[in-house]
């Protein structure tokens, strides 16, 4: 049986400096669906397609199927050229979560990409503490501050640093993970 988390943390750490990266669209919707593709194809069925059904998570409803064609279109037309503009593009991708399944760790990948593109920065997603990210992402949606003095904290000009996105790629996999706590 394919181990569909091993599998795709290994494509995710195949894509820096690779031609399927360079070739994805940035901060479009498009190029999030590529990056969900080249991550899960051949362990999804619905792998880069955009969700038909209503998904929530932890009580928080994501945006209706009904209306997520014109929100992502609205998401593709936000602009990028500050940083808090992206912040602010991510947590609105988030809302969306236009996939059944692995919109964090694609989102990751797409927000790093839009950051190097427009302000020669990444985040160095080792330094964010997964239950505080977490934490500041379920808040998103009423204020972004948090996740936005977060992911500040953490900007590196380091775009070009294998080892920086490895240690991305392995912490966006482990904020995934369930934490299980003894009672």
């Amino acid at each position: 049986m394919i181990n569909v988390d091993q599998t795709s943390k290994e494509r995710a750490e195949r894509l820096f400096g690779s031609r399927e990266i360079e070739a994805f669209e940035v901060g479009t919707t498009r190029g999030l669906q590529k990056i969900h593709e080249y991550l899960f194809g051949e362990l999804y069925d619905f792998a880069g397609q955009i969700r038909k059904k209503d998904i929530s998570k932890g009580g928080f409803r994501f945006a209706s199927c009904l209306y997520l064609k014109e929100s992502l279109q609205k998401i593709d037309k936000m602009p990028e050229s500050t940083f808090e503009q992206i912040v602010a593009k991510y947590v609105e991708m988030n809302i969306a979560h236009p996939f059944m399944e692995g919109n964090g760790r694609s989102m990751r990948i797409w927000l790093d990409l839009i950051l190097k593109k427009n302000l020669m920065q990444c985040v160095d997603w080792i330094k964010i503490d997964k239950a505080d990210y977490l934490n500041a992402m379920q808040r998103s949606p009423v204020n972004d501050l948090e996740i936005r003095e977060l992911l500040r904290a953490a900007l590196t000009n380091k775009i070009d640093d294998r080892e920086v996105f490895m240690k991305g790629v392995e912490q966006s996999y482990y904020y995934e993970e369930v934490d299980f706590y003894k009672q």
